[in-house]
């Protein structure tokens, strides 16, 4: 089991590589692709214990990813080019979503014996946790620099994953959420934590010596930047874990043998995406 998932972390990482030199247009097909494979996964997942989520309006939601693909090219150095597309990304969040809620709406209205509330309910659930938190990796890589910053990202959820599992082993000993995940500890949580701030200070530090970063940007920040990153990946982690003790199954899916399906792969990724985004945008570092 250990072997396979090593393995297929590995062609993951080659995967990963491939998709990020041909561009943010390839990257961001390749999102929508994931994006669509995981709102599938959940659907499946809640409609295991009865509900009956509008599955074409979540697929549909997916396109929003292109459209950010398409219509927000990498963001340039300039004040103002990066508020017209920030706003732009916005407008079409906005529009795309407000369509969205309007039709599934009609459902409740016009259907109302096949479809009730709670289905409605998962099934926006479902677009916001899949769709909408799959966006912010192609908003990340369309920022200036965004092929350096998207690691960030990896890193944040890799890191913790990784530096958890081996502190876990060694020391962990109390658990820390055992109804959801009985193998993690709190010793593990720590070492989760402490291990990504080490690693995305690590790699700010590269950054900057690089010349991608400049040397007026605090070290602190991105220690800061890691410690959110190791927590909120965790979280991402446990919530995604919750869903499925909830769903009565041990995996989303079973596309990446050894890891499961693609919430399995990416529920650490899908939180701390957003996090990095917002670090680079409040703190202007383009």
């Amino acid at each position: 089991m250990l072997k396979t998932r090593v393995i297929t972390g590995f062609i993951l990482f080659a995967l990963l590589l491939i998709i990020l030199f041909f561009g943010p247009v390839v990257f961001g097909i390749s999102v929508f692709i994931f994006a669509l494979v995981g709102i599938y996964e959940f659907y499946n997942a809640v409609s295991n214990v009865g509900y009956k989520p509008v599955r074409i309006v979540g697929y549909l939601s997916c396109l929003t990813i292109l459209m950010v693909t398409f219509n927000n090219g990498a963001l340039d150095n300039q004040f103002a080019g990066h508020y017209i597309n920030l706003f732009k990304s916005i407008s079409y969040f906005s529009a795309g979503l407000f369509v969205i809620f309007f039709i599934l709406f009609l459902f409740i209205v016009f259907l109302h014996e096949k479809y009730n509330v709670n289905d409605i309910a998962l099934t926006v659930f479902g677009i916001f946790y899949v769709m909408f938190l799959f966006s912010f990796l192609v908003l990340t890589r369309n920022l200036n620099n965004g092929i350096y910053y998207i690691w960030f990202v990896f890193i944040g959820a890799w890191g913790t994953d990784i530096s958890a599992y081996f502190t876990g082993k060694l020391i962990g000993k109390r658990k820390i959420l055992p109804a959801i995940s009985p193998k993690k500890t709190v010793e593990g949580t720590i070492g989760g934590i402490v291990g990504c701030s080490i690693l995305t200070a690590g790699y700010s530090i590269l950054l900057v010596r690089m010349g991608i970063i400049s040397w007026d940007v605090s070290v602190v920040s991105f220690i800061l930047l890691g410690l959110i990153n190791g927590i909120i990946s965790q979280v991402g982690d446990w919530g995604a874990s919750a869903i499925k003790r909830h769903s009565n199954i041990k995996d989303y899916g079973t596309i990446f043998p050894g890891h499961g399906g693609v919430l399995d792969r990416f529920d650490s990724i899908l939180f701390v995406a957003p996090i990095v985004y917002f670090f680079f945008y409040f703190f202007k570092i383009m």
